[in-house]
């Protein structure tokens, strides 16, 4: 990511003269966090959607998996798109795309009409939040240094993720769940006008035609992408491989994945190429990340179960939770900042401290959960996780930065997104919802057997209360058990990072600059024409 000039200092050439010049990188901070408000469902109001639309809850995990998976497949074009047209145009359709999105989905109850909207609307946001980010990078960090601009990328990116959920919330509970898409859209609406008043066309490089880019295997990878997604999300509801539908789609994705890959090695410029794959650490780095989504899966099933079958707490509630999750964004985001870019250790180190917070977060549920505790108990667990999320987001991204070129960069970050954004979560979440539903299952049939030898006097009984008691008890126990083996399997990924002897990192990697990069992009594509 380079700057909108070469050359001097910073500038932001696609504004207009009227626009103070101190104001301008704020105006894009703005903008960026506004998209990355957006999205195709709101978490926060998961449950008045559910009754709202007639829908099931996995049918709207599905569309949050959709709208995550429009995000992950658009980052290898992300810089072809911004070759080939203005900053203007670019925010122009990611706003616009995004208002159409977010006014029409929730009219929607044709199911694969609404998944398309919000892969649609994935697809908008990270356009926009690329763009605005991308163009004010030397703002953040002249020397192009990620280790300083990834923190600040995830203050945004993470921090309005919990602050979405957190609006939700408040519209929700004073007016309608339908309002957040109402202020979305007015929020993509301002973005639109400053677009329209404030900025002219400007192109950082002189315009490249989009020829070249794999549409076919960009769409093949999409199905592959979803189809494990809906694999993982419906497997329970279906009840797995005694559904036929189950079998057919595993199938299915095992055959689409035999395409990715087949077209990947035979046509000259895939749209994932296989050199991408070939560089030193990939792999334990998607190994990694995917495990780490794997264990704060934990967030949608087990506290959602917690909050909702024991505590019975209501959105406005359980969101107090939220807000600290928020405050442990922002430290983790900061800590982050101040090991790789003031002290500059080891990455590796860090990554041990983010376990090791993650690990916090999850113990600290263990002890804690449990009927008789009051909700601010949980706050600090909570805030724990938001630092370890932070933390290992931040860094993992920094750490694939440093294996491998520029060329290849956005490639892997589109694979390092689908098992960050999509495959880790969707599997974490299969597991746990099995591991619950056992679990509760079990402890009702062990405990239930103790209470039918219990002798009742003629004394009134209010059986009701007994039996909603009894049942809260065994979920807040089945919680627990899950935890604790959540807990387990962080511990041990923790000792073995303990165990590991990492050297301390090297020097910062330099990077290229704006024409570098179309110069090696046109490069390869003239390659392509004259082998053709």
């Amino acid at each position: 990511m380079g700057a909108p000039v070469l050359n001097g200092p910073f500038t932001m050439p696609m504004f207009r003269d009227f626009v103070p010049r101190a104001l301008q990188p704020w105006i894009y901070i703005f903008m960026a966090a506004t998209f990355q408000l957006s999205g195709g469902i709101y978490l926060g109001a998961l449950n008045e959607m559910i009754g709202g639309m007639a829908l099931m809850r996995e049918d709207l995990m599905m569309c949050l998996y959709a709208n995550l998976a429009g995000m992950a497949i658009y980052f290898p074009i992300l810089f072809r798109m911004k070759f080939r047209f203005t900053n203007r145009t670019l925010l122009t359709a990611a706003a616009a795309g995004a208002l159409v999105c977010n006014l029409v989905a929730p009219h929607v109850r044709l199911l694969p009409l609404l998944w398309a909207l919000c892969f649609v609307e994935g697809m908008c946001k990270i356009q926009g939040t690329f763009e605005c980010m991308s163009t004010i990078q030397l703002w953040i960090t002249p020397q192009r240094d990620f280790t300083a601009f990834f923190p600040v990328l995830h203050i945004v990116i993470l921090g309005c993720m919990q602050l979405s959920t957190i609006i939700t919330t408040a519209l929700m509970h004073h007016y309608h769940w339908v309002w957040m898409h109402f202020l979305v859209s007015a929020l993509m609406a301002v973005d639109l006008l400053i677009v329209r008043l404030c900025t002219r066309h400007f192109c950082i490089v002189r315009k490249m035609p989009l020829y070249g880019i794999d549409w076919l295997g960009a769409l093949l990878w999409v199905a592959l992408l979803l189809q494990v997604a809906y694999l993982f999300d419906y497997g329970e509801w279906y009840d797995w491989w005694c559904s036929p539908v189950m079998r057919r789609l595993a199938v299915t994705s095992v055959a689409t994945l035999a395409l990715c890959l087949w077209r990947m090695n035979t046509i000259r410029h895939p749209y994932i190429e296989p050199r991408m794959w070939s560089y030193r650490h990939l792999f334990p780095i998607l190994i990694l990340i995917t495990l780490v989504e794997m264990l704060l899966a934990t967030e949608h099933v087990l506290e959602g179960a917690f909050y909702e079958q024991t505590m019975h707490y209501d959105a406005t509630v359980s969101v107090l939770v939220t807000r600290w999750v928020l405050v442990g964004v922002l430290a983790g985001c900061g800590f982050a900042y101040w090991w790789m870019h003031v002290r500059r250790m080891s990455y590796v180190r860090l990554l041990t401290v983010g376990i090791a917070a993650l690990a916090a977060y999850l113990l600290g549920y263990y002890f804690t959960v449990s009927a008789d505790i009051h909700v601010s108990q949980l706050y600090l667990p909570a805030a724990c996780r938001g630092f370890a999320y932070a933390i290992l987001s931040a860094t993992f991204m920094v750490c694939l930065e440093e294996i491998m070129t520029f060329q290849h960069f956005f490639q892997a970050l589109s694979v390092f997104n689908m098992l960050h954004m999509v495959v880790g979560g969707v599997i974490g979440a299969a597991i746990y919802t099995e591991a619950f539903t056992y679990y509760t299952a079990d402890n009702m049939a062990r405990y239930g057997a103790a209470v039918d030898s219990v002798a009742f006097t003629r004394a009134p009984f209010d059986m009701g209360a007994f039996m909603e008691g009894f049942a809260g008890r065994m979920i807040e126990t089945s919680v627990k058990q899950v935890y604790g083996w959540a807990a387990y399997a962080c511990i041990g990924l923790l000792l073995l990072f303990l165990l590991y002897d990492a050297p301390a990192r090297r020097a910062l990697k330099p990077i290229p600059m704006w024409r570098t990069v179309r110069s090696d992009v046109a490069r390869s594509l003239r390659r392509i024409v004259v082998r053709r």
